[in-house]
C-alpha cells in the first residue's frame, strides 16, 4: 500500500506462509517480523535511502528464526516487544498503548496476550491521526487466530486459559477498531500457527468481522471451544525457535558460509561419518526415486520444505549434509537458517550426479504409477498407508486404507510389520518420498510408493470412499 506520506509493503515468503512488512516514511523506516537473511532488507534500505529506526517483532516466533538481531547489529536500530517479553539482548519491552513515530506516523503498542504472554498488535495511525492499519502477528489471522496451545508451560497456563485471554484481548483491543482498518497478519494458509487460515494475505477488519469463524462466537466459552478444538500437536521444532528468539543466535552470514562448504564426492561419506550428520536431500521426488546416496532424506525444496525439515527433523541442533540440485545450494542454506537449522556441515560438489560418477553405491526407491497400482490392488488384501493430514484423508480416500499422517511418522513407524507388503501414497507424491525415504534409511523396504499419489489414484478404478475408520492396526 503507497500513501503520500508512507508506504507499507507485505514481504511474503510462501514457504513458510510467513509476511513481514517494511513501512517507509519520510526518510525513516521500520520492519515488523524480519526473516533470518537480512541483505534484501539492506538493499531495500539503501535502495530507498532510508533510515532503518525500529525492528518491531510481534511475538517470539515459534515457526521461525526471526532477522531482528542481525538487522539491529547492521543498523543501530532498535528492536521492539510488547509488554512480558524477556529478552537476553538489547530491547525495548513497550508498555501497552505506547506510541513510536517513524516519519509522519504513529505505531501503537496494542498489547493482545493469549496466542503468547507477550502477543502484541501494532496499530499504524497515518499522518491524519487516522486508524490506518494493523499487524496483527499471530493474534488475529484472516479466517483464524493463533493457537493458544504454544505459551502454556511459560505462562503456567492451560491453553483453555490462553484462549480466554486471547477472546478478550481480541475484544478489547480489535473488534472496537473501524472496519476499513487493514489486517495484516504475520502468516497465511499452510502455517502450523493456526488450522483455518485463508488464503489471500491482506483484508480489512470489517470483512474479517464477517467471515472469520472465530470472531464470530456468542461468548467466550464458545470461542475457547472453537478455536481449541481439532488443534494437532505443534512441531519438534518450535520450542527451539523460541529459545533462539530469546536468546539470540550465530549470525546468519557464519551459518551461510559453513553451509556453502562444498564437499568432494571422495571425501562426502567420511564427513558424515565423522560428523555425525544427516544426509538431506532436496532434489525432486520424481528423480530422487531413481538414485540417491543410501540412508539420505529426500525432503523436496520445491514444497513445504522448511516446515517439513522442522517437523520431521526435529533436533535443530542435528548436523546436516545436503545434496541438492546444482545452484539450489545457497537457495537450500538459507530455508534452513530461517528455522533455525544452524548445523550445516556442508553440501556435495557436483551433487548426485558427483557422488554416481565416483562409482559409489546408490539406492532407489520402488515406485508405480496409480494404474499399475490400480491393477495390483485387491481391496481386503493388500494394505494402503495414506500418509496425507486426516483432514484429507476424511474427504475421500482409498477403501480399506489406513490414515496414518507423515507429521507422526516417528511414532506409527514402530508399528510397520517390516514381513508384511503395503503401499503409500500421498496427495501428489511429495510427502510419500518423505516417507519412503525415512522408511529405508531405518530399515523397511516392504513398500512400493505410488507415483502422484491419491491425485492419480482418483483418476482410476481403485475403490474410494470417505467412511472414517482409523482405529485400524498396522
Amino acid at each position: 500500500m503507497t500513501n503520500n506520506k508512507f508506504t507499507v509493503e507485505q514481504i511474503y515468503t510462501g514457504c513458510l506462509a510467513q509476511g513481514a512488512y517494511y513501512i517507509t516514511s519520510n526518510g525513516e523506516a521500520a520492519i515488523i517480523d524480519p526473516l533470518r537473511e537480512t541483505q534484501p532488507y539492506m538493499d531495500r534500505l539503501q535502495h530507498d535511502g532510508v533510515k532503518l529506526k525500529y525492528i518491531f517483532e510481534t511475538h517470539f516466533h515459534a515457526d521461525f528464526v526471526s532477522g531482528h538481531l542481525d538487522l539491529s547489529k547492521k543498523t543501530n536500530a532498535a528492536i521492539v516487544y510488547g509488554p512480558n517479553a524477556v529478552c537476553e539482548f538489547e530491547s525495548i519491552t513497550a508498555t501497552d498503548g505506547q506510541i513510536f513515530s517513524v516519519g509522519e506516523i504513529k505505531i501503537k503498542v496494542l498489547h493482545t496476550p493469549g496466542h503468547t504472554m507477550e502477543s502484541t498488535t501494532y496499530l499504524l495511525i497515518d499522518e491524519n491521526g487516522k486508524d490506518y492499519a494493523i499487524f496483527s502477528g499471530d493474534t488475529l489471522f484472516l479466517g483464524d487466530v493463533g493457537r493458544p496451545d504454544l505459551a502454556q508451560k511459560a505462562a503456567d497456563m492451560t491453553q483453555d486459559q490462553l484462549a480466554g485471554l486471547l477472546y478478550d484481548s481480541l475484544n478489547s483491543k480489535i473488534m472496537p477498531l473501524a472496519d476499513d482498518v487493514i489486517v495484516y497478519p504475520a502468516h497465511g494458509a499452510g502455517s502450523a500457527c493456526g488450522k483455518n487460515m485463508m488464503k489471500e494475505t491482506v483484508d480489512t477488519l470489517g470483512n474479517q468481522k464477517k467471515v472469520n469463524y472465530a470472531l464470530n462466537q456468542p461468548n467466550k466459552q464458545a470461542f475457547i471451544e472453537a478455536v481449541t478444538d481439532g488443534l494437532l500437536p505443534p512441531p519438534a521444532y518450535f520450542g527451539m525457535n523460541v529459545a533462539m528468539n530469546k536468546k539470540g543466535y550465530e549470525s546468519f552470514e557464519n551459518v551461510f558460509n559453513k553451509g556453502m562448504e562444498a564437499i568432494e564426492a571422495k571425501d562426502f561419506e567420511m564427513v558424515a561419518e565423522a560428523t555425525g550428520a544427516l544426509i538431506l536431500d532436496t532434489r525432486d521426488n520424481n528423480v530422487f526415486y531413481q538414485g540417491f546416496i543410501p540412508q539420505s532424506i529426500n525432503i523436496g525444496i520445491n514444497g513445504d520444505f522448511a516446515p517439513w525439515v522442522g517437523a520431521l527433523i526435529g533436533d535443530v541442533k542435528q548436523p546436516i549434509l545436503l545434496v541438492t540440485e546444482n545452484g539450489q545450494e545457497e537457495e537450500t542454506v538459507t530455508r534452513l537458517t530461517r528455522v533455525g537449522f544452524d548445523n550445516i556441515v556442508g553440501h556435495l560438489k557436483g551433487g548426485f550426479e558427483a557422488w554416481k560418477n565416483e562409482g559409489n553405491e546408490i539406492d532407489t526407491v520402488k515406485r508405480i504409477s496409480a494404474e499399475q497400482f490400480a491393477s495390483e490392488l485387491v481391496v481386503g488384501e493388500n494394505k494402503v498407508v495414506d500418509i496425507r493430514r486426516e483432514s484429507e484423508y476424511e474427504a475421500e480416500h482409498v477403501e480399506e486404507s489406513y490414515s496414518r499422517p507423515l507429521a507422526y511418522i516417528n511414532d506409527w513407524i514402530k508399528d510397520v510389520n517390516p514381513q508384511e507388503h503395503f503401499y503409500i501414497h500421498c496427495a501428489g507424491g511429495y510427502r510419500s518420498m518423505i516417507a519412503a525415504s525415512i522408511l529405508q534409511a531405518r530399515g523397511y523396504r516392504n513398500f512400493t510408493e505410488i507415483e502422484g499419489g491419491f491425485k492419480s489414484i482418483a483418476e482410476t478404478s481403485v475403490p474410494k470412499t470417505n467412511f472414517v475408520c482409523q482405529s485400524k492396526v498396522l
